[in-house]
């Protein structure tokens, strides 16, 4: 899964959740959307090499913490 901003770093994502800045994700592809519970990420988007990688929990399709 991506964000739906390009985040470069995993820090980048922490620093935008910890703004306050309500961050989602998605799925691309024919694949069903992002449910709640705990999700994988990936950054940066393809065709980028991705760089790292974040454990997400998703509340309404929003993310509320990342580890």
């Amino acid at each position: 899964m991506y964000t739906e901003t390009n985040f470069k770093t995993k820090k980048a994502l922490k620093d935008a959740g910890a703004a306050g800045k309500p961050v989602r994700c998605y799925r691309p592809g024919p694949f069903p959307g992002p449910e709640p519970g705990k999700v994988t990420l990936e950054g940066p988007h393809f065709p980028e090499p991705h760089r790292g990688y974040a454990v997400a929990e998703l509340k309404d399709g929003v993310i509320v913490t990342v580890s």
